[in-house]
């Protein structure tokens, strides 16, 4: 188990992202797929208020399932549930009063009475952080959030964001969720990751699997058809895209596992980071993803890997 940052929640390596819920899985698939991921060891959920609002069930929808499936499966307490405020229509920004809203309505679609992590989605700059900080420290004290995260924000807001935390006796933020990975790496550790090691934060980072292009199914001369087509074929233009599939491939190879499995492990094991979040739309895909938890790659796999991502 590994402990998020500076909070009370501990977690299995990866985290199982929700924003295919309601989009290209349907209710069942979803629930099957939940299940099939707590019953592989599995034991984190990352949702949003907004998730799916791409799709024709609309913004919510996400949350909606997984509280289906809480309410029918009785695995509440198996899991660290944990999901986001700002960018629904209806509730964004990070005002006081949407938070409040926003977290109720949350509670309600996933048929909880608490949130184990709950996340900035996004920053907004148009509110005091002592606002918002407020209003997540009421939270807090009410039960209904156990720990706060930040997630798209840079890290001279991040640092921000703790200071006022500090000065105001507010809870603060204890994880970062940005985009990280083998082929988006500069920005996150640049920027961000400095942050989040001086103050003892974990970060847990989004698009993992850079829109399935680390899953290897998208090859020169090979793409997959799927929703997410278009994101990862660009991998493919970018020199370094070519030469990250063969140094997965050679890792994947000598360990028999899959692409999506190294993918995940190099991530799991760079400096700061707790735990990817990937997805899985059928339970066909989580094997993949299960393995990445207890993959340990050699010294001589993540130089190779370092040096093909640069």
């Amino acid at each position: 188990m590994t402990r998020i940052g500076t909070s009370e929640l501990d977690v299995r390596p990866l985290s199982l992202g929700g924003n295919v819920f309601g989009w290209t899985a349907d209710e069942a698939e979803s629930h099957r797929v939940l299940d099939a991921f707590v019953d592989g060891g599995g034991d984190f959920v990352d949702t949003a208020d907004v998730y799916s609002a791409w799709s024709d069930g609309g913004a919510g929808i996400s949350e909606t399932y997984i509280g289906t499936w809480l309410a029918r499966s009785g695995k509440r307490d198996r899991i660290v549930l944990a999901t986001k405020v700002a960018s629904k229509e209806d509730r964004k920004g990070l005002g006081a009063d949407t938070i409040r809203k926003a977290v109720d309505e949350s509670l309600q679609r996933l048929q909880t009475d608490r949130i184990d992590l709950y996340w900035s989605h996004q920053d907004d700059r148009n509110t005091p952080l002592e606002e918002t900080l407020g209003a997540y420290d009421e939270l807090v004290r009410a039960g209904k959030v156990r720990a706060i995260g930040a997630s798209n924000h840079t890290g001279a807001r991040l640092q921000e964001a703790l200071e006022v935390s500090r000065r105001e006796g507010f809870t603060a933020y204890v994880a970062l969720q940005n985009n990280y990975s083998l082929v988006e790496r500069e920005e996150y550790e640049r920027d961000a990751a400095p942050v989040v090691a001086a103050n003892g934060l974990a970060s847990i980072p989004y698009y993992a699997l850079a829109s399935g292009f680390l899953t290897g199914k998208y090859r020169p001369g090979q793409l997959a058809q799927s929703q997410r087509q278009a994101n990862a074929a660009k991998y493919l233009e970018q020199p370094r895209g070519p030469k990250v599939l063969e140094a997965l491939d050679a890792a994947a190879a000598h360990h028999g596992v899959e692409v999506a499995s190294v993918a995940l492990a190099w991530l799991r094991q760079q400096e700061t980071v707790v735990a990817p979040i990937a997805s899985a739309r059928t339970v066909e895909q989580l094997p993949a993803l299960l393995a990445s938890m207890d993959l340990e790659l050699s010294a001589d796999e993540l130089t190779a890997l370092d040096h093909a991502s640069r």
